[in-house]
């Protein structure tokens, strides 16, 4: 009974004043660690993501003004390719205030004084863009071509795939990043395929002003999309180029296949009406052709020859109908 009675004293006290508990309970906690890159870029790094993110913002606003040089319904490739930039004039403008990083432990540690450290600095905000830009930059090309929507869309899921595993490869420290980097490098072949070969196949029925037009725009990006796989290497991956030098390869890169780019797509769309290649958009005030109330048709709707298409749906095929209408007659 005495033993029950201080019990019962000893839980009220406990209870009153529940300190004791805490201070009974041993917390086997790992020290923390105050992890940060010590591979980094530097004032003239930033300086170089400055001037990219002002031509980027100028690039932009130059595309915007050429679209209000056109009708609205001729507009989409302006605004693509200003939406391009413009996205890119962030993630540049992030990356020069040195923001958007993670500090990743390098793989392979180097005895160059400018890559010599543990952790590295990754800008994540990079792939940010590539993951919104890369696929615009793709609708741009692959609209021109004419291609049917499934392939588009198939062929932009892909490119988001090999964006998303450069991205995981980049923040992986272990040599399973370049099983990551082997995913994306599929996804690139077969991105290059679709744009040299199902593309320019496309491109070449509607015509020599596309075709032309794709041809030098297609094999343009192409190129440029084979050297990111060198920077990734030479910097994500295998810590050879410092910071800086990383910041110049991917700048001149995004440089050449964004405002360099567009600037040549929207030159070679002067002589191109949306019309050739599907792409029958309409204003408020434009009167609609009869041949288009039927539906709506798809980019690819001139390389099938058949008329009448707008937006999407691919409407009927004109022969047959023409047919059709003499045999009742």
């Amino acid at each position: 009974m005495t033993r029950l009675f201080f019990l019962a004293l000893e839980l009220w006290y406990l209870c009153r004043d529940p300190r004791p508990l805490v201070r009974t309970v041993e917390l086997h906690l790992v020290p923390e660690v105050d992890v940060d890159k010590d591979i980094n870029i530097t004032v003239r790094g930033s300086d170089w993501y400055w001037a990219v993110t002002a031509v980027m913002a100028v690039s932009t606003v130059v595309f915007m003004g050429l679209s209000f040089t056109v009708p609205r319904r001729k507009r989409i490739f302006h605004y693509i390719t200003a939406a391009i930039t413009m996205v890119a004039s962030i993630a540049y403008f992030t990356m020069a205030s040195n923001l958007g990083y993670a500090a990743i432990a390098v793989e392979l540690v180097r005895g160059d004084p400018k890559v010599a450290g543990r952790y590295r600095e990754i800008f994540y905000v990079r792939y940010i863009d590539w993951f919104v830009t890369t696929p615009l930059l793709l609708l741009d090309l692959l609209l021109t071509a004419g291609l049917p929507w499934p392939t588009v869309f198939y062929t932009i899921l892909v490119d988001e795939v090999m964006i998303v595993t450069g991205l995981v490869g980049a923040l992986v420290s272990s040599n399973y990043k370049w099983g990551y980097f082997v995913f994306a490098m599929v996804a690139l072949f077969f991105i290059a395929y679709n744009v040299t070969w199902v593309g320019r196949q496309h491109a070449t029925t509607l015509g020599s002003n596309v075709a032309r037009a794709y041809l030098v725009c297609g094999i343009w990006t192409i190129f440029l999309w084979f050297l990111y796989p060198i920077a990734w290497g030479l910097s994500e991956g295998g810590n050879v180029l410092a910071p800086d030098s990383e910041a110049v390869f991917y700048g001149i890169l995004d440089l050449l296949a964004k405002p360099v780019f567009g600037g040549m797509l929207l030159f070679f769309h002067r002589n191109i009406d949306p019309v050739t290649l599907g792409l029958h958009i309409r204003d408020y005030d434009d009167v609609m052709h009869p041949s288009e109330k039927s539906g709506f048709g798809s980019a690819a709707a001139a390389h099938n020859r058949v008329t009448g298409p707008a937006n999407g749906v691919v409407a009927e095929n004109t022969t047959a109908t023409t047919a059709d209408q003499t045999a009742a007659v």
